[in-house]
């Protein structure tokens, strides 16, 4: 009887133990896809420098060399909206990170990678699961008023991150600890890629980081999307740390109309321009040239700048970036008269054909004067792109999405012959002020504009 006793007892314990095993470890039907599946690397490929890539015991390995740029281990595929989840173990020597969202393109500086990056940072500073923009904007998001994320971080360790990418959305977490939040639309797709950073003449080669446990959720990815109790970092209209650093100023604060004025106003038009969730946008008034609102100019003059203004489209609208403008020339109709960073739907606005010079035109040339190159890599219409230009001894270049698309040196005899044979002849010394204003254009069509950010160089601004 008592050797029964002990069976049941044994067997009803055994019950409750796979009972409490099941209730505590439910059926996880989270759409899980492994991204590396333990054994090979296909869908992935190197990318930047000569680091190398090895599977060991179910890890990717990743393992420094002299004489390298990063390196990048990248999925093929392009992910826009995900949740990721990875562990890692990395030598407290290193430096590393996670990309999201990035790119490799043959005319952005050579095909470097850029776009964001998830920081892996063993050193003192602690920075890990901050999110910088390599090879752009530098750190948008780091750790420095997150001393918990600081101390998640393990040395020498295996480290877990989750990052949420969705929509204009990315967090992340260290060890379940919530680490970054920020809110940018710089880019909404691209790669993934584990870095392999490059090293100093002084540093070991040799050193290893590694990867394991690799998963993705790209399927209803709102419905697992964690809360975080942080503060998110919103960059829209805002400077970065670097930014800051490097003397950039907002030209456009995201909210008044502060610092502008129309071009022939004495002070903003109260019609024509609206701003709205950050985004200032001229209208639509039958695509007329500063009929409705009229152009509007900074009340500062520039000498030496960089320029940088984020841009969109609609279908067949033309609009332009400004610079060393003199609002005083023209009284009469028309727009204020200044060298022109050319903004157009080049596809259905006929401008695009126009001109005494060939594809002078067309988005992001030099207006009327020189053509930009015919591989810009301009978004398609209705997404952002990024006009830069600089100008720094008369020598001026046009960017367009981190692409130099043309430059010219302004008064020498090659531009003084151009502008002889444009439309700007009737102007004398047309476009040789030593400062003047910055300028957005009212061309009758819709077309908006954020992260208007300006560096005057030499601190030559009035």
């Amino acid at each position: 009887m008592d050797k029964m006793r002990t069976t049941v007892n044994t067997i009803a314990l055994l019950i409750l133990l796979i009972f409490a095993s099941c209730k505590e470890n439910p059926n996880d039907d989270t759409p899980w896809v492994a991204l590396f599946d333990g054994e090979t690397l296909n869908g992935w490929q190197k990318l930047g420098g000569e680091a190398t890539y090895a599977i060991k015991d179910g890890t990717i390995v990743g393992t420094t060399t002299h004489g390298t740029p990063n390196t990048f281990l990248s999925t093929k595929k392009l992910y826009d909206n995900f949740i990721l989840e990875l562990d890692y173990k990395v030598d407290s020597s290193m430096n590393s990170g996670i990309q999201i969202r990035s790119n490799s393109i043959p005319n952005y500086q050579n095909g470097r990678v850029h776009g964001y990056q998830v920081e892996i940072d063993p050193s003192e500073r602690a920075w890990s699961g901050g999110i910088y923009d390599e090879g752009r904007r530098g750190w948008l998001n780091p750790m420095t008023n997150n001393p918990k994320a600081q101390k998640a971080f393990k040395q020498n360790e295996w480290n877990n991150y989750r990052i949420e990418a969705i929509g204009d959305t990315i967090k992340t977490w260290v060890n379940d600890v919530p680490a970054a939040y920020l809110i940018d639309d710089k880019t909404a797709k691209g790669f993934i890629s584990l870095q392999v950073h490059s090293i100093s003449k002084d540093q070991k080669a040799g050193t290893d980081i590694i990867w394991k446990n690799i998963n993705i959720i790209t399927d209803s990815v709102s419905k697992y999307s964690r809360t975080s109790p942080l503060t998110p970092i919103v960059i829209k209209n805002h400077l970065s740390i670097d930014e800051k650093k490097d003397g950039w100023e907002l030209l456009w604060d995201g909210k008044t109309t502060n610092g502008w004025k129309g071009a022939k106003l004495e002070e903003f038009p109260d019609k024509g321009w609206i701003i709205e969730d950050g985004v200032l946008s001229v209208l639509s008034s039958g695509g007329a040239e500063s009929t409705a609102g009229g152009d509007i100019v900074t009340k500062e003059h520039y000498g030496d700048f960089e320029l940088k203004v984020d841009f969109k489209l609609t279908p067949g609208a033309n609009s332009g970036i400004k610079y060393y403008v003199d609002t005083n020339i023209n009284k009469g109709e028309g727009s204020s008269i200044g060298l022109e960073y050319q903004i157009l739907d080049d596809n259905l606005h006929p401008d695009a054909k126009l001109g005494n010079h060939e594809g002078s035109r067309t988005v992001s040339s030099l207006y009327d004067l020189i053509e930009a190159n015919v591989n810009k890599p301009i978004q398609p219409i209705g997404e952002w792109n990024t006009a830069h230009i600089i100008s720094k001894n008369n020598h001026v270049e046009h960017w367009l999405n981190g692409t130099k698309v043309l430059e010219y040196e302004r008064k020498s005899d090659r531009y003084r012959k151009l502008v002889a044979e444009s439309k700007y002849a009737k102007w004398p010394n047309f476009g040789e002020l030593d400062k003047g204003q910055i300028l957005l254009q009212d061309h009758g069509d819709l077309v908006s504009f954020k992260n208007v950010k300006i560096r005057s160089i030499n601190n030559t601004k009035e």
